[in-house]
């Protein structure tokens, strides 16, 4: 029975509560529209979800955030949407990333340029040209993006210089030195951006790894509470969440304008205008395909995802492994950047740990988390599947045993580079790419959306306005990813309804 919901017409109805579809809302609410989130999900916060087990608290998605140190831009926006002082916040160590390549040798970069430059020097003091070029390259790019520095427009853009989007990372960090040590250093927490060799642009590495380098943070007992924060603030300006409301299709008038979204559980929500935080296809299909050009829809289908992972969450016996104020890049080949996680014979490959901070204790950890690459490809018998709190099923013994071997590899791997790990582990809990496919309704399970390509920077641009006139997207597929590059995106998107340049302000303006 279709319940019409006709009494309540909203000037926004996001669909999804990613960080980019809570920014947005929050913008638009602050700025008197009424607004409504529809999540499918029992959480609310898309990758921000978090999940218990052993009394431990697990990220889905974020281990660290970057550009929170004071006056940079993720600080001031935090700061305007009112959520930065609930964050319980730890400063990771000056050597935020430690890299550790396949012959063992270990490399660190540091936060603030200068700490970033030291420890490189110290290490390459021979490639000191090559060492102060990349920073000069990477400061020189940011410059070019105007909303990333919190102003509406510069004297240089990258709009207006789009030649600056068309530089393939690897290959200009290859033709600053020869030495490949220093060139795995300078790119190897490309797990931030999903780096690869052909397509990644120097643009998304700067973007990301400035932002690191301008301070790089835990959140204390998890992601979560950014999740929390916003909340709080949505519905202290009387937005509307709505838990396991999963959207199915557009409700048309007769003269094609879309006038609400129907949930799977019958109910209509109507709105004046509607934002989606899915993936660009999903919305598309979710609103209906026919509703959207050919060519569109044939433009984002050959568009390459970035990568999927495999996850594996170790909690660990009490006061038996130290907790590290870093995070660590394990390398098991000296081929990085390679896409090398079809191949599971020797797999992983690459490694990125952290423990996450926990207010309970200090010195010890209570959990590792442990991100590898792996192509959803690896689960193609298991593909029809589906398995959420909200649409409970099994995926058979088959699938277990695989993703037990699977968490044995990874252990194994991670306790080659921690010989002390294995005596502390007390249980191993895994998420593949169809856990994160079914909760974040992408379409293979990819870490960061739609990849960005140098090759072809304006195909691989996402426009957040759609063929349908009051549908806009909004997300990590729009901007760059990760919680920088969605709420900056949510902010693009914001930008279509309210004043840009008074929201600027009053971002900069915040103390």
């Amino acid at each position: 029975m279709q319940i019409n919901n006709q009494s309540k017409v909203y000037d926004f109805v996001i669909i999804g509560s990613g960080i980019g579809g809570l920014v947005t809302a929050l913008v638009l609410l602050k700025n008197n529209y009424s607004v409504c989130i529809l999540e499918k999900n029992q959480q609310i916060g898309g990758a921000l979800q978090v999940f218990s087990r052993d009394k431990c608290i697990f990220d889905t998605g974020v281990h660290y955030i970057g550009g929170l140190d004071e006056g940079e831009n993720l600080n001031k926006i935090f700061k305007y949407l009112g959520i930065y002082d609930d964050l319980k916040l730890c400063k990771l160590d000056d050597e935020f990333d430690i890299i550790r390549l396949h012959n063992g040798k270990s490399f660190q970069l540091g936060q603030g340029y200068a700490n970033f430059r030291s420890f490189l020097l110290k290490d390459f003091p021979e490639e000191a040209q090559a060492i102060d070029t990349f920073i000069a390259k990477i400061q020189e790019i940011c410059a070019y993006f105007p909303l990333y520095n919190l102003v509406q427009d510069g004297e240089k853009t990258y709009y207006n210089n789009p030649e600056i989007l068309a530089i393939n990372a690897w290959e200009y960090v290859s033709s600053l030195t020869a030495n490949e040590e220093l060139i795995a250093t300078l790119l190897g927490n490309g797990f931030l951006y999903a780096g690869d060799r052909k397509r990644t642009p120097l643009h998304v590495v700067a973007l990301i790894l400035n932002s690191y380098i301008k301070g790089s943070y835990r959140i204390q007992d998890g992601g979560a509470q950014l999740v929390k924060s916003l909340v709080k603030q949505i519905r202290n300006h009387q937005g509307d969440i709505f838990k396991r409301k999963e959207v199915c299709s557009g409700v048309f008038n007769d003269a094609g304008e879309l006038i609400g979204v129907e949930t799977t559980d019958g109910v209509i929500y109507y709105a004046k205008q509607f934002v989606s935080n899915a993936h660009p296809l999903k919305t598309m299909e979710l609103i209906g395909e026919n509703r959207f050009m050919p060519a569109t829809l044939k433009r984002l289908r050959s568009l390459r995802n970035t990568v999927s992972s495999f996850v594996v969450n170790i909690s660990l016996k009490e006061n038996s492994f130290p907790y590290f104020n870093s995070n660590y890049y394990d390398f098991f080949t000296s081929a990085v950047w390679d896409e090398t996680d079809r191949d599971l014979s020797e797999w992983p490959y690459v490694l990125f740990s952290c423990t996450p901070k926990s207010s309970k204790i200090e010195t010890f950890a209570e959990s590792i988390s442990v991100m590898t690459y792996l192509h959803i490809d690896a689960f193609e018998q298991w593909k029809s599947t589906f398995n959420t709190v909200c649409h409970t099923s099994s995926r058979g013994e088959e699938y277990e045993l695989f993703k037990r071997e699977l968490e044995r590899k990874v252990v194994d791997r991670l306790c080659e580079r921690f010989p002390n790990l294995k005596a502390s582990i007390k249980q191993v809990y895994s998420s593949t790419p169809l856990t994160f496919r079914d909760y974040l309704g992408t379409p293979t399970g990819e870490l960061y959306g739609i990849e960005k390509d140098f090759n072809n920077s304006i195909l691989t641009t996402i426009n957040p306005k759609t063929r349908i006139p009051n549908l806009y997207l909004t997300g990590q597929s729009i901007v760059f990813h990760g919680i920088l590059g969605a709420t900056i995106g949510a902010l693009v998107t914001s930008f279509n309804f309210v004043n840009g340049t008074d929201i600027l302000n009053s971002i900069n303006q915040v103390k």
